[in-house]
């Protein structure tokens, strides 16, 4: 086996136990592999018998894993030619260093923010949350919603959702989510966070105040524990006419 294979997945297994199925940590680490850049735009991916068999997993494991990463745009199925990293992606590595969600440090140009909590639940996952956190419908999740308004203007709804194995009490949660985890002594260490145009639909679209179809800003933020574990998944929908927002990062010397 190719020394680069080797170093996208690891031998002898995908990674540890506990994080979730093998389909969705195999998904993970092929990720990890496109956005670092050991996968690169226009690569051909592995044929699914050599994934397989490197990373001692079935074909149907590893089909599952590439339906899912064709699904969310960083592979592409050309029939007759394979499987193709279907676009090159931009990595920003932000340190989590302190126990802030990411919003807290997006703020609008000359203005201060609040948020307004709709939703602190506990309730059975959806199948995107399944997919991303490792999930079983059985499971349960700790819900968030939180509207983020300026001067009276609604400018972003976030929805987070993690397991309600690391926060059984979502009430119990009355200002930082993660700081809120640091209690929990399950503080992530890393998180990917994807960006999307979308157009705004309903029931957005009234708690925004804006039109149908208006533009936004979708972002899909994903954190992970030490172990490789999701722990949080957050959808933040910015509505796409506010003046301007600008996001703090900070560059470690390390």
């Amino acid at each position: 086996m190719s020394d680069r294979l080797a170093a996208i997945l690891p031998c002898g297994g995908v990674i540890p136990k506990g994080a979730g199925p093998l389909y969705h940590r195999l998904r993970l680490l092929l990720e990890e592999a496109i956005l670092s850049g050991k996968l690169s735009h226009g690569d051909v991916l592995y044929p699914e018998r050599d994934l397989a068999e490197h990373a001692q997993v079935s074909r149907v494991t590893v089909r599952k894993a590439i339906d899912h990463l064709v699904r969310d745009g960083f592979l592409v199925r050309r029939p007759g030619s394979g499987t193709f990293v279907a676009r090159s992606a931009c990595r920003v590595d932000q340190p989590m260093s302190r126990a802030v969600l990411l919003t807290e440090e997006i703020f609008w140009r000359g203005s201060n923010t609040e948020v307004e909590w709709m939703e602190r639940s506990i309730s059975h996952p959806a199948p995107e949350e399944m997919m991303t956190l490792g999930l079983s419908a059985d499971n349960r999740v700790a819900r968030f919603i939180r509207l983020r308004r300026s001067a009276g203007l609604a400018l972003a709804i976030e929805r987070t959702c993690i397991s309600a194995e690391f926060l059984p009490d979502a009430v119990s949660v009355t200002a930082s989510i993660y700081k809120a985890l640091e209690d929990a002594n399950v503080r992530p260490v890393r998180a990917i966070q994807r960006i999307f145009a979308c157009n705004i639909q309903e029931p957005d679209a009234s708690m925004l105040g804006v039109t149908i179809g208006a533009a936004g800003l979708l972002t899909k933020r994903v954190a992970y524990l030490h172990s490789g574990r999701a722990v949080e998944f957050t959808r933040s929908l910015y509505r796409g006419d506010a003046d301007a927002f600008v996001t703090s990062f900070t560059i470690s010397e390390n």
